[in-house]
């Protein structure tokens, strides 16, 4: 039976009815008893649980994931919170160099299934140290799994699908999506990882997004609608693995493709889905695919120049009608005006 749920919530229920599951479960990481650093999605569970399955811990992100792997290895089923993504980077010797290697370093023999939550705090004058979204860097990595849910219902199953899979996770959320609410079963469900979601169907152009650019791109699609363009919106959910069937099939439908992620523009998880694209399906493309992410800067501290940095449905809504104006020609005056600048510089 389903009732409307926080996102944040759907997190707690989740971590809830895993330890209520499996004793083996556990919860550690900076700030876990604390609404200020991790919102509602810890929210009574040491109550519950007691102090010996979820516990508070020093400032070393390096040593704690280091523990939870250990304790992975040793046959547990840690998950540990990163608050800030970006102080999770201290940790990352852990995760690239140990967590993501056992399975392949051990022949299949041993594994290091924990889920390591990283909170993207975007937003809310935090600047730059408080404010990247780091999900490509992850991405990277053989060995890991990294999902990204932008619904209260995929928080709860992606959750419980990572808690239970056999490799390292990375569970990226976004506090962004904290109090949006939907529809969540009350009861135990998984939503498998490597499966994107069609979140609204069209045909004239593919707008393929993670996380909270998700959200948005299902505002730009119903604006656009009202004016006659029909565009599919997936929503990846999982960046490793990917599905790219899904991917691929809507952009041989549409001809067309944008990429819409939270994560800075060059070397970006959208620069991947281009590239993955644009080498496997090149013939079908009716125009150039654009990409709507983070420019080059680190973030801003300024609220007003907060607004002007992050992207949301409005830039969606500009680059669809780009990419559905686009023609050769267009292409040839842009060009030149580009060179015309270049020589005047």
């Amino acid at each position: 039976m389903a009732r409307l749920l926080s996102y944040g919530m759907a997190i707690n229920e989740a971590t809830r009815q895993l330890m209520d599951e499996d004793g083996l479960v556990f919860l550690i990481g900076q700030g876990v008893n604390s609404p200020w650093y991790v919102g509602n999605t810890t929210m009574g569970l040491k109550d519950r649980f007691g102090s010996q399955r979820v516990f508070d811990t020093p400032v070393s992100e390096n040593a704690i994931t280091g523990v939870a792997i250990g304790a992975a290895l040793a046959g547990m089923r840690p998950i540990i919170v990163h608050p800030r993504m970006d102080f999770a980077l201290l940790a990352n010797e852990q995760i690239f160099n140990q967590a993501s290697n056992m399975y392949y370093m051990f022949g299949g023999k041993v594994s290091a299934p924990l889920v390591i939550r990283a909170i993207i705090n975007r937003g809310g004058e935090q600047a730059a140290q408080h404010s990247q979204a780091l999900q490509a860097i992850y991405t990277h990595s053989p060995g890991l799994k990294v999902v990204m849910p932008s619904t209260p219902y995929d928080a709860k199953g992606l959750l419980i699908a990572s808690i239970r899979d056999r490799s390292p996770v990375v569970y990226i959320e976004d506090r962004w999506l904290y109090d949006d609410a939907g529809d969540v079963p009350e009861e135990i469900y998984e939503v498998p990882i490597g499966k994107g979601a069609l979140r609204k169907k069209g045909h004239d152009v593919t707008v393929v997004a993670t996380s909270y650019m998700s959200v948005q791109a299902v505002k730009a699609a119903e604006d656009l609608a009202t004016h006659g363009i029909e565009v599919e919106v997936i929503d990846v959910r999982s960046l490793k693995p990917l599905d790219k069937e899904l991917i691929l099939k809507s952009v041989v439908k549409t001809g067309r493709l944008i990429v819409a992620d939270g994560g800075w523009t060059t070397c970006g998880f959208a620069a991947e889905i281009s590239a993955m694209v644009a080498s496997t399906v090149f013939e079908s493309l009716k125009a150039p695919i654009l990409r709507v992410a983070l420019p080059d800067t680190p973030a801003p501290m300024s609220r007003s120049l907060e607004k002007a940095y992050y992207p949301t449905a409005t830039n969606i809504v500009s680059t669809v009608k780009r990419v559905l104006d686009w023609s050769p020609s267009s292409q040839r005056v842009a060009l030149r005006h580009h060179s015309s600048q270049q020589c005047q510089s």
